[in-house]
């Protein structure tokens, strides 16, 4: 018998002074058997990060190749913004590219070796992609007290992260890859 997903409840009160977003997420998240820890908490931030009106993580997660992790959707039901995370292959990326004027990609491991896998890859507008890491300590000290009911703060300035859960706080970057 196939695992099911687990679901996961998660409360961020966000600040992000970047952007000038102020909100409360209450976000109900399926984790895939086949998802680490590590992509959980990844998706979850990138969420956050990107929060505007029309997001919402895609239906059919992992198990569909042809959904991103994360839409933004107008309010025609086209999608404005394709969001990955990990480390997506450059086809897919070109077909994303072609699907959505806007594609950003978050991940928590090397950046620089996703930047050298997708260089010279026939990428469809791979100029305009959207690069992001989190750094990887702070995705691991998340990871350490994943609850299935977990909240917290989430403060952004200067690209710089502050997790507030209860009375300890976790920090770090997110740092944006040149253009290829």
């Amino acid at each position: 018998m196939a695992l099911g997903a687990t679901i996961y409840n998660v409360h961020i009160d966000l600040a992000d002074a970047d952007r000038q977003v102020y909100e409360s997420l209450d976000l109900r998240v399926a984790r895939h058997p086949s998802e680490s820890e590590e992509y959980l908490l990844t998706r979850v931030l990138a969420y956050a990060l990107e929060f505007t009106e029309g997001i919402a993580f895609s239906t059919g997660g992992l198990s569909d190749p042809d959904e991103p992790a994360i839409t933004v959707r107008d309010m025609t039901g086209a999608i404005q913004s394709w969001i990955e995370i990990g480390n997506p292959d450059a086809a897919r990326l070109h077909r994303a590219s072609k699907a959505a004027p806007r594609v950003a990609v978050y991940t928590s491991r090397d950046i620089d070796r996703l930047v050298a896998n997708l260089a010279g890859e026939r990428i469809h507008r791979a100029d305009a992609l959207e690069l992001y890491a989190i750094e990887a300590s702070l995705i691991a000290a998340l990871a350490a007290r994943l609850d299935r009911r977990m909240a917290f703060t989430l403060t952004v300035g200067d690209r710089e992260l502050f997790l507030s859960l209860g009375s300890e706080t976790l920090s770090g970057k997110v740092s944006r890859a040149p253009a290829l």
